[in-house]
């Protein structure tokens, strides 16, 4: 997905206030209902995601004070205003966060609830594949691999990876018949068995 002006996704390298900001349940589903839905209102993101528009509204404004959704810009009028998320793309090292407890603290929580997420979203997707035509039965779901790799090879992995994975999304067209929303989680872990190295 490219922004509204066809340039490369908007990123940003979340830092100590952001992260903190964004360790809250109902800001991390505004600011990802944002970047998959679109602008919108406090009270449509309140309709999308069964809460109230007042607490829509005062968690964008605390969002906005870090810079992670911005007003959309020639719309809304008067007291109705448009939000969008600032940035196409999170990112952040494990490590960028060890000398502050707090930060640390607010990105493990944002980890832990990513981790909740997929399980929820899976859970959806159980509920109701057997709806869906074969194709896409298919291509949904999850798999997983093992190996033995340093970190440096774990790294060149990821970053290629993530090069593939941003030249299906800068080539994706919402329009084109058949197209679905899907998201890719990518996930490294060691293999800590029975709680070990």
């Amino acid at each position: 997905m490219e922004n509204s002006a066809g340039d490369r996704p908007r990123r940003v390298r979340i830092d100590r206030r952001q992260v903190r900001v964004l360790a809250h349940p109902l800001r991390t589903r505004l600011l990802g209902a944002l970047r998959v839905k679109g602008p919108a209102t406090a009270s449509g993101l309140a309709e999308l995601l069964d809460t109230n528009t007042g607490a829509t509204s005062y968690h964008l404004r605390q969002l906005a004070e870090v810079g992670l959704v911005v007003e959309e810009p020639g719309r809304g009028t008067g007291r109705q205003r448009w939000w969008r998320a600032a940035h196409d793309v999170t990112n952040w090292e494990n490590t960028d966060f060890d000398d502050d407890p707090d930060a640390r603290a607010a990105i493990e929580w944002i980890q832990a609830e990513q981790v909740r997420q997929y399980v929820e979203y899976a859970e959806r997707w159980f509920a109701v594949r057997d709806q869906w035509p074969p194709a896409w039965r298919d291509l949904f779901g999850t798999s997983d691999i093992f190996m033995t790799i340093p970190a440096a090879r774990l790294a060149q992995l990821r970053t290629e990876l993530w090069q593939v994975l941003e030249r299906y999304r800068a080539e994706a067209d919402p329009t084109e018949p058949g197209a679905e929303q899907v998201q890719i989680f990518l996930t490294a872990l060691p293999m800590l068995i029975g709680g070990t190295r």
